[in-house]
């Protein structure tokens, strides 16, 4: 099981990982309802190195990011009928993506962007999902100017925590089998 600690504590033992000679894979998400898109990504990821840092935002950064979910499953806040973002508390989601066998360590952040973590961390590979490309990470300025590389990893976003709410909720059918 990985290890949820605090930005200072995991500062301090990636460095000591690094002496160890290891490398550091980071992946980042709201991982609000885990689900197997995100095990994908995050077993891709864990690939990529030979530790996981798993960040997750906090939940003030996903009300943010998500908001409320209306009637067509997008953000705007108006709409009655959906939870509000996040479903799980933060704590509770870092338990959970901790839980993986694939994760080393779990990280909450406050920020809207994990470019600052990235800078305190330096991670070798900074892992994103098959939505993004290498040129259209936020991050990859950062990343290159410290000499980390990005890698894509996962399967196609077929999944979603918007979608699975949606079947929840009785607003689309069931999965296909």
């Amino acid at each position: 099981m990985g290890e949820i600690l605090t930005r200072d504590a995991l500062v301090a033992q990636v460095a000591g990982d690094r002496a160890a000679g290891l490398t550091v894979a980071f992946a980042n998400g709201c991982f609000d309802l885990l689900h197997v898109g995100h095990t994908r990504y995050l077993q891709a990821a864990a690939a990529e190195g030979d530790r996981l840092v798993v960040a997750i935002n906090d939940d003030a950064s996903v009300r943010s990011l998500k908001g409320k979910a209306g009637n067509d499953g997008q953000h705007d806040g108006q709409e009655e009928g959906r939870p509000s973002r996040p479903i799980l508390a933060e704590a509770d989601r870092a338990e959970l993506v901790a839980a993986l066998r694939c994760v080393d360590y779990v990280v909450i952040f406050p920020e809207p962007t994990v470019g600052p973590l990235l800078l305190a961390l330096t991670p070798d590979v900074h892992c994103k999902g098959t939505d993004y490309a290498p040129d259209t990470v936020p991050e990859r300025d950062i990343v290159n100017g410290y000499g980390g590389r990005i890698a894509i990893v996962g399967d196609p976003k077929d999944h979603s925590t918007r979608d699975l709410l949606a079947r929840i909720s009785g607003r689309s059918g069931p999965a296909a089998v």
